[in-house]
């Protein structure tokens, strides 16, 4: 049976009983939230054996933005395929997995499908468990990838293209949001703004590129709700102030380029802000970027300068492993694996889903 539903509330029955047995074996791990495709293979006591990651961004460009048909049927064309490929680069076969993770939501409802139909059918025809991952908890996890992780407490900023959010991290399912946005997330900002300036799909990343060789302080754009108590985002009007700039200076010499700087340094500036004003509300010492947004220079360089002038310590994934993957999900389904949960053979999906619903492991 296959269901999704659109409520925010938790509704994945997981089985937490004692004698529920942990999975010490590796944990094939299936992402398809959205436009790109990622399997990878999580061992507890190994680490990351493998992962691959196919992306759709070439046959979205056209349209210029993610078509959520199209990008369905890309999953059901190019998973099999990869869990193959995964398998191969581990050097192992399926009969080796002790169980299966799958990116349950939020995420595009038809893509979700084609993951979760996909893994769960595999753990039931190999006779493992398998579990369905929230795929921001995958984002939070991530710098669990690296060979320095972060011990909770600590504070998350987690930023991609649907989400801006602050997140105080007690442990693993032990969430609590801090913050989160109001009407565009960072990452729907770069791309928006992007658009509007002509520059190509995917936006976000030719901004950034754009904005490298920009004049710094020539324009000057707000840091939106900084000037007010509180860690929720906005970034619809920044927007909009650019577009003015935009159709005012389009012609100057060297006005795109530098509009982009400014862009890119007012948006920087606000999640750096909102980051420090966390970290001094929770008490925590310790500060994660996660999500596509992570991989951006300028947030990096700010925060790393940040760290070491006020004495706290920032973690950040690879690039690799802040855009959509499959070896975080892999991560998180292979940690409440290994902690006993476990899931009916039905197959269910949730497009929206509360992070603050999960059940928390030790």
């Amino acid at each position: 049976m296959i269901a999704h539903t659109g409520r925010r509330a938790a509704h994945f029955n997981v089985n937490t009983e004692s004698n529920a047995i942990p999975v010490l074996r590796p944990v094939l791990g299936v992402e398809t939230s959205c436009d790109e495709t990622g399997v990878a293979v999580y061992d507890v006591r190994g680490g990351l054996l493998a992962h691959t990651l196919y992306s759709q961004i070439k046959m979205h460009a056209d349209y210029g933005g993610v078509v959520p048909e199209l990008a369905s049927r890309d999953h059901v064309r190019k998973l099999l395929p990869l869990i193959r490929e995964t398998l191969r680069k581990a050097g192992m076969s399926l009969r080796d997995l002790g169980g299966v993770a799958y990116t349950s939501g939020p995420g595009l409802v038809g893509a979700l499908l084609v993951g979760a139909a996909c893994a769960r059918s595999l753990a039931w025809a190999l006779d493992v468990p398998a579990i369905g991952v929230h795929h921001m908890e995958g984002h939070l996890l991530a710098p669990m990838l690296e060979a320095d992780p972060p011990e909770p407490p600590y504070v998350a900023l987690l930023v991609s293209g649907g989400h801006s959010m602050l997140i105080e991290v007690s442990g693993i399912g032990a969430y609590r949001l801090l913050g989160d946005t109001l009407d565009d997330a960072a990452g729907e900002a770069f791309d928006k703004t992007a658009k509007l300036m002509g520059l190509p799909y995917p936006g976000g990343p030719a901004l950034a590129k754009l904005a490298e060789s920009g004049e710094p302080g020539r324009f000057k754009f707000s840091r939106p709700m900084t000037d007010r108590p509180g860690l929720d985002f906005s970034f619809s009007g920044l927007k909009t102030q650019v577009l003015l700039a935009y159709q005012a200076n389009a012609q100057a010499p060297g006005a795109k380029a530098d509009i982009a700087r400014g862009f890119e340094e007012a948006i920087v500036d606000t999640l750096a802000i909102k980051c420090r004003r966390a970290l001094a509300q929770t008490g925590a010492r310790r500060l994660v970027i996660a999500g596509g947004v992570g991989a951006n220079k300028r947030l990096r360089a700010q925060l790393a300068e940040a760290a070491e002038r006020e004495g706290f310590r920032v973690y950040f994934p690879r690039p690799e492993f802040c855009t959509d993957n499959g070896a975080m999900i892999a991560l998180a389904g292979a940690l409440r694996l290994e902690a006993g949960l476990r899931e009916g053979p039905q197959i269910k999906v949730a497009p929206r889903w509360d992070l603050e619903s999960l059940a928390a492991i030790g």
